[in-house]
């Protein structure tokens, strides 16, 4: 589809009472999509609200939904943000993985099952929230501070704060603008990317100190524990930035993270240097992602999972 065809349908009165679609674990894309729809529609005269299989993380509040309230009406339209795959939803939101019931996808993921009745993708956008705002002034339609604030955050965290190959000309034109809107970006980098509760701090030395590496030491993987997490005290969602810490050392050209889910299930986050493809990496165990950062589940007891990991890395060393 092209911005028309989405602007028409936005604008018929097929497009009201919206349930907007977010992936489980959130992050600042799906969510800065989610609301800053969510907003644009409301600020058209539509009902509209966003969902999550969790509770919306408390790190995101302040720039998102500092006073978001849930509208009451009967669901007619149902659109999915920065989703690739309906299993992506969660257990909560398992009546959605009907694709029949859904109406629109907005999506930056090559690897996009195209599940919906319409869907615009665009690969080459940093983060879906890039893709949002372009919608969002093709549509003529008014950016807020609170929209802007949405997008920028998603923007700067899909990208690693502007760090990532995904970054474009067009990616820094984009946040560009949305600063000029009067957000306050420094606070929000700093918040994003610079403070960690202590929780954190202590999860990071536990999965630091156990941290191996393997083939010639160009490839480093980490395990959080779910006790681990669990016994934190801080949400899950302060922890999206484990992920990137196996990449910092020096000579690493794979970084895998295990994150144990519970009930023999495994969350794998796979990031990698220009030698390799994270995406390819992932959808060996039907997952998917982008280039440099991919993610996927796997079942199995522990020492399998580290099997089929590093088997599939030996392939990509040979």
């Amino acid at each position: 589809m092209d911005f028309s065809k989405i602007k028409s349908f936005l604008e018929s009165d097929e497009c009201d009472n919206v349930t907007i679609l977010t992936h489980k674990s959130p992050d600042g894309d799906t969510l800065g999509c989610g609301f800053a729809l969510c907003y644009l529609l409301r600020d058209m005269g539509k009902k509209a609200n966003v969902i999550n299989n969790e509770p919306f993380p408390k790190r995101y509040k302040e720039f998102m939904y500092p006073d978001y309230e849930p509208m009451d009406f009967e669901e007619k339209c149902v659109i999915a943000v920065d989703i690739a795959d309906l299993n992506l939803l969660g257990d909560n939101l398992s009546k959605y993985k009907d694709s029949v019931k859904i109406d629109l996808c907005i999506d930056h993921h090559i690897t996009n099952k195209k599940y919906s009745k319409l869907y615009y993708i665009d690969e080459n956008a940093a983060a879906a929230c890039q893709i949002i705002y372009e919608l969002i002034k093709y549509m003529e339609r008014p950016v807020t501070k609170l929209i802007a604030s949405c997008l920028y955050l998603g923007i700067a965290t899909d990208t690693g704060c502007f760090k990532f190959e995904s970054v474009t000309p067009k990616t820094f034109m984009i946040a560009a603008e949305l600063i000029s809107y009067g957000i306050n970006h420094g606070y929000i980098n700093r918040m994003m990317f610079d403070v960690k509760p202590r929780g954190v701090i202590g999860v990071e030395q536990e999965v630091l100190r156990n941290m191996k590496f393997c083939f010639d030491d160009r490839c480093a993987i980490e395990y959080v524990p779910k006790a681990l997490i669990d016994n934190s005290g801080v949400e899950s969602a302060e922890f999206e930035e484990l992920s990137t810490i196996p990449l910092t050392v020096e000579g690493v050209e794979i970084g895998i993270t295990i994150k144990e889910k519970g009930n023999n299930e495994y969350k794998l986050s796979v990031r990698t240097t220009e030698k390799h493809d994270a995406c390819a990496f992932c959808q060996t165990f039907g997952g998917g992602g982008h280039l440099r950062a991919a993610g996927c589940q796997i079942i199995g007891r522990y020492d399998e999972v580290i099997k089929k990991i590093t088997d599939r890395a030996a392939e990509l060393f040979k």
